[in-house]
């Protein structure tokens, strides 16, 4: 006898459920067109990747429904897809490009220059937040195919750092990826790069130790990121010679810049208090900064429910939930307007900096000196 009360879960959400969350296929071919036509549409894919959703969101306002987090994996059956057709179609975009464009004579070498920063920008705004997804998965086809996404971005520790540093001590002196109150952004980035490679080796070979292992030992997962970021910097060669290792090697690094501007914006100033001999309160949604706007969370994969990403990490993005005012902070703007403003380091405090000092007197009315919380100190 089943349960009245229970509620009906499909067995597949249909096909037109998960569509919005496809649009990203479609800067593929603006990417390839930038490079066929030149001039001025060399800029297009830029644009078009955070100017046309930042205009969507202002259009389409804020979505606040919320999937039931019961919902089966049989039934995210279209969602699942997309992330898993994109690692492919990314290779094939990268290294097409990377052929195609040293032997393209048209094309200047600014222009050159800007369709590879198109292609790192989607490769960065979409394939590492995709990775991000992957990675976040149990079964070692999602796993592989998260590497391969972090790896074309040069940038395979990512993994090492985000599950075994960054969920586990967000919001504390010990994650590099926490962005400080009053932190510029140009003082974040050189910090989270070392800071993020640093961590997540000593996380792996802590690990490797207390199985009685040492770093080098063959199962850690650095050996596999270093021998595919090899093996991609060896294919662009064979391509292209040392102009495709450095198309390659450019578009990496634009990669890399779109993922850090998003984890400056995540977590900017918020902090867990300290509990005392080293410990921290639980991860809750107040410590991720939310955001609900329509259709940048339709592109990032609701990346921008990140208050319950942290909260419940293994949800798959179609079931992460949205928050009220009164359970996590919220954005003003959607990640395409909030990553422009982070790099104007006075519009960005003036914008957040009350936001922040907000969050402190709802949640934390206790805490009256936040001295070593804004150096990330608490508890060191």
């Amino acid at each position: 006898m089943t349960d009245s009360t229970q509620p009906h879960l499909p067995s597949r959400l249909p096909l037109r459920a998960a569509l919005p969350f496809w649009l990203s296929l479609f800067m593929i071919p603006l990417v390839l067109s930038a490079a066929y036509i030149g001039g001025l549409w060399t800029l297009v894919p830029m644009l078009a990747t955070w100017g046309v959703f930042a205009a969507l969101d202002a259009a389409l306002g804020l979505d606040t429904d919320n999937l039931d987090p019961q919902t089966k994996d049989n039934a995210l059956y279209w969602h699942r897809m997309i992330t898993l057709i994109w690692p492919p179609l990314q290779f094939m975009m990268i290294f097409g490009l990377v052929w195609y464009l040293p032997r393209a004579a048209h094309l200047g070498p600014l222009e050159v220059y800007l369709v590879t920063i198109g292609m790192g920008v989607l490769s960065g705004s979409v394939g590492i937040v995709y990775a991000h997804e992957l990675m976040h998965q149990r079964n070692k086809l999602e796993r592989w195919l998260g590497d391969l996404l972090m790896t074309m971005a040069l940038y395979g520790h990512f993994r090492s750092e985000h599950l075994l540093v960054h969920h586990r001590y967000v919001g504390t002196p010990r994650d590099p990826v926490t962005a400080r109150f009053n932190e510029s952004f140009w003082r974040f980035y050189p910090r989270v790069l070392k800071g993020s490679l640093v961590s997540s080796f000593r996380a792996e070979r802590d690990m490797l130790a207390r199985k009685g292992l040492r770093w080098w030992h063959p199962s850690n997962p650095f050996w596999r990121y270093w021998s595919l970021q090899t093996a991609f910097l060896v294919l662009a060669f064979a391509l292209a010679g040392w102009t495709g290792v450095v198309i390659f090697v450019l578009q990496a690094l634009a990669a890399i810049f779109q993922l850090e501007l998003v984890n400056y914006v995540e977590h900017y100033g918020l902090t867990r208090k300290h509990l005392g001999d080293g410990k921290y309160e639980h991860v809750k949604p107040r410590h991720s900064w939310n955001a609900s706007h329509t259709a940048s969370n339709w592109f990032l994969i609701n990346l921008q429910r990140h208050s319950d990403h942290h909260y419940k990490p293994d949800r798959r993005f179609p079931l992460l939930q949205t928050y009220a005012e009164d359970e996590a902070p919220q954005l003003p703007y959607g990640y395409p307007v909030m990553t422009f403003f982070a790099l104007f380091p006075r519009r960005w405090r003036a914008m957040m900096n009350p936001r922040v000092k907000a969050w402190r007197a709802r949640y934390y009315p206790e805490i009256t000196d936040w001295s070593a919380y804004n150096k990330a100190r608490h508890g060191v």
